[in-house]
């Protein structure tokens, strides 16, 4: 879900003060204070939208007064050409907020597209997309958003969420000859009881021994279908079965089809292509 309104204003509020808004000596020294104009956001291409309230926001941040009115919602679908809200009141505050809102639309709408991708390519499959912490400093809880927007899942929100044994967890703990299987123990009496565990590996072998040792969901990095398949077979009903690593439009099918449980997607956050959007306007006189 969105963040409440106390911590989404508090996120569109440093993104205003990042650009400076409340001196915008462009607009101070060209658009006259009476001017009253209606702008509509128009998407120049296909997508999903996302993010509708977050661009409402930032119009409300730097003038109350402005009207902003939906005609779609997150989550629909959208082509080119088909006005998705309209903005009207000052003229001069709509050009101030105009490029922050874009910003945030345009990211958001990006994800969810690109998520409701990944996901129509798996249906008919047992997996799950999900995303990952790969997100943009300070915008996690609207990256995550747009990912569920797009039908997507959301893996761990921050450190706090969940146990997961990486790679360099594991050599860290090899000084102290701690073994694979005695890093899981420890980590599940360690760990609050309401904590899941989970482990990366990267063969099968690895993944057979985690899963025995009792690992909640096994994590089968950058391996190929084929070993995916087979690490299914061999866990079983063992643990959970999660797929990361490399995983492309191209190859999310077949890692799909090896039979694992859920399939992580840093691209959705980290390496989205914003919508692109404009904001059109019709202005007037007062």
């Amino acid at each position: 879900m969105l963040p409440n309104r106390g911590e989404l204003d508090a996120t569109v509020d440093r993104a205003l003060a990042e650009d400076s808004a409340g001196a915008d000596v462009t607009t101070s020294a060209l658009i006259p204070s009476h001017l009253q104009a209606r702008a509509t956001l128009v998407p120049k291409e296909a997508g999903v939208l996302a993010g509708l309230k977050v661009a409402a926001a930032v119009f409300r941040r730097v003038d109350p007064e402005l009207v902003f009115v939906q005609r779609l919602l997150d989550g629909d679908r959208v082509e080119g050409g088909e006005a998705v809200a309209t903005i009207s009141g000052s003229m001069a505050s709509i050009l101030t907020a105009e490029r922050t809102a874009l910003n945030f639309l345009q990211r958001m709408s990006g994800i969810a597209t690109l998520t409701r991708q990944y996901v129509e390519v798996v249906e008919g499959t047992t997996a799950s997309i999900t995303d990952t912490r790969k997100t943009a400093p300070g915008l996690r809880l609207l990256d995550k958003y747009a990912v569920s927007i797009g039908g997507g899942r959301n893996h761990r929100m921050n450190l706090a969420d969940g146990v997961l044994i990486k790679d360099n967890h594991l050599a860290a703990l090899q000084g102290e000859g701690i073994s694979l299987s005695q890093a899981i123990k420890r980590a599940r009496r360690r760990a609050p009881h309401t904590i899941k565990i989970e482990v990366e590996v990267e063969s099968v072998e690895a993944a057979v021994a985690a899963s025995s040792a009792g690992a909640d969901i096994v994590m089968l990095d950058n391996m190929s279908p084929h070993d995916m398949r087979i690490a299914v077979d061999q866990i079983g009903a063992g643990s959970t079965v999660e797929a990361s690593g490399g995983i492309t439009l191209e190859n999310v099918a077949d890692v799909a089809n090896s039979g694992v449980d859920i399939i992580s997607v840093g691209a959705l956050t980290h390496s989205p292509r914003a919508m692109d959007i404009s904001l059109d306007f019709e202005s007037k006189n007062a």
